[in-house]
């Protein structure tokens, strides 16, 4: 128990450097980027029209609170307020708080791209162990090939091809955003609204099932192919059991790697899919930071960022324990 104990502080403390570094990296990176919040919103209202002098202006009241201080010193008082779990205020967001304006975002990321996560995990593991036990068959060829091209087309244009079949052309899926213009005014917990979030989540979910589950499927096969050279294959078919028990064999010991893999991308998911949100103009936070970025809101920018960051290393500590607790060998 005491050794559990160490090596979870030990990843732990490992974990809290390594958010520190990447925090540190992020915040001046994020500062090196070339123009200010006050100059990209007069390039802004420039291009609507506005006059130069009263752009300047406007800019100037809007973001002039931006703080002025010395690079390092922004970074000690960034360090500090996180310490005392303060992200900053956000510029673009008129002065709300990094973490409101972030928590508002979370769900509809966390949700739909969860959703898809799994479903591709189910459908590929699975598929995968029928492409590597009939690999030699046109099934496990077709499967095998199928995925293949599947993994190799960028996200965006899966996207964009279900959103011609299904909503141009058939006209069965809404697009964009996350409910019907009709329940935004009255959003609750209620059967009408949670029914017309899942509807505008099934295309989401579709092209992220898709994009997904070619690399679970290959990842899958290739596992299973290698277990089945395993001595204790061999010896379970000498002894005569039957095809459903060593198929069960079979999947216990494939998938070990694959969860990993399933943890991580658990932490990789606060990212959000970028491009499926943005194609889909999904207020996810993959969309907020890509907005962010256009507007240069320095502290929701590090503020998202280091939501990955913390999320990714995070997965990686339980993916490091949940592994030895499912895999004995890994214990000896």
């Amino acid at each position: 128990m005491k050794g559990l104990a160490r090596t979870i502080a030990v990843r732990l403390v490992g974990g809290a450097v390594m958010i520190w570094i990447v925090a540190t990296f992020t915040f001046f990176l994020v500062h090196a980027l070339p123009g200010k919040p006050g100059d990209v919103a007069y390039e802004k209202y420039v291009a609507m029209g506005m006059n130069s002098q009263d752009a300047r202006a406007k800019a100037s009241v809007i973001y002039g609170f931006t703080s002025q201080d010395p690079l390092f010193t922004q970074y000690t008082h960034y360090i500090s307020d996180l310490l005392h779990g303060h992200l900053g205020i956000s510029i673009s967001y008129s002065g709300v708080p990094v973490a409101d304006v972030i928590g508002d975002a979370l769900p509809w990321t966390v949700i739909p791209i969860m959703s898809g996560l799994l479903i591709s995990f189910c459908i590929g593991v699975s598929s995968g162990v029928v492409a590597a036990v009939k690999r030699s068959s046109r099934l496990g060829s077709g499967l095998s090939l199928a995925a293949s091209m599947i993994a190799g087309i960028p996200s965006f244009v899966i996207a964009i091809l279900l959103i011609t079949v299904f909503y141009t052309n058939l006209g069965a899926l809404p697009y964009g955003g996350t409910v019907s213009e009709t329940l935004l005014v009255d959003p609750g917990w209620n059967v009408e609204y949670m029914s017309s979030v899942a509807y505008h989540a099934i295309l989401p979910v579709a092209t992220y099932v898709l994009i997904s589950y070619g690399g679970w499927m290959l990842s899958m096969r290739s596992s299973v192919v290698s277990v089945l050279g395993d001595d204790f294959i061999l010896a379970s078919e000498l002894r005569g059991i039957t095809p459903g028990t060593r198929m069960r064999y079979i999947g216990r010991n494939a998938i070990l790697p694959l969860f990993t893999t399933l943890a991580l991308s658990f932490g990789t998911l606060f990212g959000g899919a970028i491009l499926i949100e943005a194609t889909f103009n999904y207020p996810g936070v993959g969309q907020l930071l890509l907005n962010s970025i256009g507007k240069r809101d320095y502290p929701l920018m590090t503020g998202a960022f280091l939501l990955i960051t913390t999320a990714v290393v995070l997965a990686n500590i339980v993916a490091d324990l949940l592994y030895s607790v499912i895999d004995p060998r890994v214990r000896r």
